[in-house]
C-alpha cells in the first residue's frame, strides 16, 4: 500500500478515485509541512507582539465579532466554538463522504493560510488512515460560513469530545482514545475556526456525486445501446455526420459509445424498420451528450474548490496580512449542485420513457415483456417504480441555491444553501442508479425476447454476465430483488 502525499500536487476527482479505490494512506510532504509551520509561527509572534483585535483569533465569532478575548482565554475560545457549533442533526452523513471530507479538510490546510497547527493536521491524517470516521450529521449546515455545524463534528473527536465510527463500532472519542492510548489535543488560537470554516461538506458530497455520475453517464450508454437494440431501433441517429454538423463534445461522444456498443449487431442491421424511433432513443446522443457536458463543467468548479484554501481569516505570512473575507461561501458549489441534480436527473428522465417503450407491447415484443400476459403482469410495475423515482427526482431538482435567509443577527445575510443542495444530490443520484437498473433489467428482458437474433457481441457479453445475477422472467417473481441485484451488478462491473 502506498501512500499519497499531501501537498505534492493538485487533487483532482481521477487522483481522489485512485486514492479511494487503492486505499492509499496519507503523509504530508515536506512542503506542506514547512508551509503549516511557517504560517503558525507567523501567527504567534503576531499575537505576542500585538494586541488589536483580529477576528476569530481574539474575538467572539460572527455577530460577536467585536467582543475581544484575552489571551489567556484563546485556547477556550477554539474548545467553546467547537462545542457550541456542534449542533448537527438528522441522518447520519455516509462514511464513505466522512472520509472524503477528512481528505478535503487536510487538503485544504496544507497551504499554509490557515494557521493550523501541525500536530493538528496529523492527527487528521491519523483519522483517515486509520479509518477514525467522526459521526457527523447531514443538517446544520447553510453552506455560506463555511459547513459550520457538519465540520464542528468533524472535529470535535480532536478534542476528546463527540462520537466515532472505529472498526464498525460506534464509540465516544473518549472510548477511542482510551483504546489508542492518544491525549486529546488541546487548540490554539485561530484552529477552531480553521477546522469548521470551510466547504469540505459541500465538497465531499460534490465529488462523490460526480465520481458517481461519471459511473452513471458510463452506464446510461451502455443501457440504452441494450435498448435500442431490444425496440428494433434504427442506427442512423449514431452515425458520425449528424452531430459533425453540431459538434458538442458530450452529444459525439455519446453517439460514438452506442455506435460502439452496437457494432456487429444482427438486430441493429434488421430490415423493415421504422422510419424514425421515439425521441428516448432517437435522441440518446444529445440528451445524454448534454448531461455530460454539464458533470465536466462541474467537475471543473469542483476541482478547483477542493485544491482551495476556505476557512477565514486569511493568514499570509509573506505578505505580513490576516484577511478577513468569504471563501467559506458556498456558492459556485450551491450552483453547481443543482446543476448537477439536473444533469443527473435527465439521465434518469429519459432512461424511464425507455422503459415504458419497452414494456408497451409493440414492434414485437410482448406486453410488459412477459409470456402469458394476463395471468403475468411481468414487468409493468417496474415502470411505475421508475416513473415515481423521475418523479421525486423532479422534485429534489427545485434549486437550493435561490433560497438565503438571514442568520447571526444579520451579520450572515446572504447564505448559499450549498449543504441542502449536496445531501439533495445524494438523493438525485440514488435514484438515478435505481431507475437505469430497471431500464438494465426491462432492456435484457426484452433482447432476450429477440432470440435467436443476437445484438452485439459486447452487448451480448454485457447481458449474459448480468444473468448470472438476475435470471429471464419466465413468470411473476418478486422483482425488488431483481431491482436491488441490478443496481449491485453496475456497481461491481467496470464498463
Amino acid at each position: 500500500m502506498t501512500d499519497y502525499q499531501i501537498g505534492s500536487g493538485q487533487l483532482s476527482l481521477s487522483v481522489i478515485k485512485q486514492i479511494i479505490a487503492e486505499k492509499k494512506q496519507l503523509s504530508l510532504s515536506p512542503l506542506a509541512i514547512e508551509r503549516i509551520k511557517k504560517c503558525r509561527k507567523y501567527l504567534d509572534d503576531k499575537l505576542s507582539e500585538n494586541e488589536d483585535p483580529i477576528y476569530g483569533i481574539n474575538t467572539g465569532f460572527g455577530y460577536l465579532q467585536h467582543v475581544k478575548v484575552e489571551s489567556e482565554n484563546l485556547a477556550q475560545l477554539q474548545h467553546n466554538l467547537l462545542l457550541s457549533h456542534a449542533c448537527g442533526t438528522g441522518q447520519e452523513v455516509p462514511k464513505e463522504i466522512v472520509k472524503l471530507m477528512i481528505l478535503l479538510k487536510i487538503q485544504s490546510l496544507s497551504y499554509g493560510h490557515s494557521a493550523i497547527a501541525l500536530t493538528t493536521v496529523e492527527r487528521l491524517i491519523d483519522f483517515y488512515n486509520l479509518d477514525i470516521l467522526p459521526v457527523i450529521y447531514t443538517q446544520g449546515s447553510l453552506g455560506a460560513s463555511g459547513d459550520l455545524a457538519p465540520l464542528a463534528h468533524l472535529a470535535l473527536p480532536l478534542i476528546g469530545e463527540g462520537e466515532v465510527w472505529y472498526e464498525n463500532q460506534k464509540i465516544s472519542s473518549a472510548e477511542l482514545y482510551k483504546k489508542l492510548n492518544w491525549q486529546a489535543l488541546t487548540l490554539q488560537s485561530k484552529e477552531g475556526l480553521a477546522l469548521i470554516n470551510g466547504t469540505q461538506f459541500m465538497s465531499a458530497y460534490g465529488t462523490y456525486c460526480l465520481l458517481k455520475a461519471k459511473q452513471f453517464s458510463a452506464w446510461a450508454d451502455a443501457i440504452a445501446a441494450i435498448s435500442i437494440d431490444a425496440f428494433d431501433c434504427r442506427i442512423d441517429p449514431f452515425l458520425t455526420l449528424s452531430h459533425a454538423i453540431r459538434p458538442h463534445k458530450g452529444q459525439i461522444e455519446t453517439a460514438a459509445n452506442v455506435f460502439s456498443w452496437l457494432k456487429g449487431s444482427e438486430l441493429i442491421e434488421r430490415k423493415g424498420k421504422q422510419t424514425q424511433d421515439p425521441y428516448s432513443f432517437r435522441c440518446v446522443p444529445q440528451v445524454h451528450g448534454a448531461s455530460k457536458d454539464s458533470i465536466n463543467y462541474i467537475q471543473s468548479v469542483f476541482e478547483i474548490e477542493i485544491n482551495s484554501v476556505t476557512d477565514n481569516p486569511n493568514v499570509f505570512p509573506d505578505e505580513d496580512l490576516i484577511i478577513s473575507a468569504g471563501n467559506f461561501h458556498g456558492q459556485p458549489l450551491a450552483l453547481t449542485l443543482d446543476f448537477l441534480c439536473l444533469a443527473l436527473a435527465e439521465l434518469g428522465s429519459i432512461s424511464e420513457r425507455r422503459t415504458f417503450q419497452l414494456i408497451s407491447g409493440t414492434r414485437g415484443l410482448p406486453p410488459f415483456l412477459v409470456k402469458n400476459a394476463g395471468l403475468n403482469s411481468g414487468l409493468m410495475i417496474t415502470q411505475y417504480t421508475a416513473a415515481s423515482i423521475a418523479s421525486e427526482n423532479k422534485q429534489l431538482c427545485t434549486p437550493a441555491s435561490v433560497d438565503s435567509i438571514v442568520s447571526s443577527n444579520g451579520q450572515e445575510d446572504h447564505v448559499s444553501m450549498g449543504a441542502n443542495a449536496a445531501t439533495k444530490c445524494l438523493r438525485v443520484c440514488d435514484n438515478v442508479e435505481r431507475i437505469l437498473a430497471i431500464e438494465l433489467l426491462t432492456g435484457s428482458q426484452a433482447l432476450d425476447l429477440r432470440k435467436p437474433e443476437k445484438s452485439s457481441p459486447l452487448i451480448e457479453n454485457l447481458v449474459a454476465d448480468y444473468r448470472q445475477v438476475v435470471s429471464f422472467n419466465d413468470a411473476d417473481r418478486i422483482l425488488s430483488k431483481d431491482i436491488k441485484a441490478s443496481i449491485e451488478f453496475m456497481r461491481n462491473t467496470e464498463i
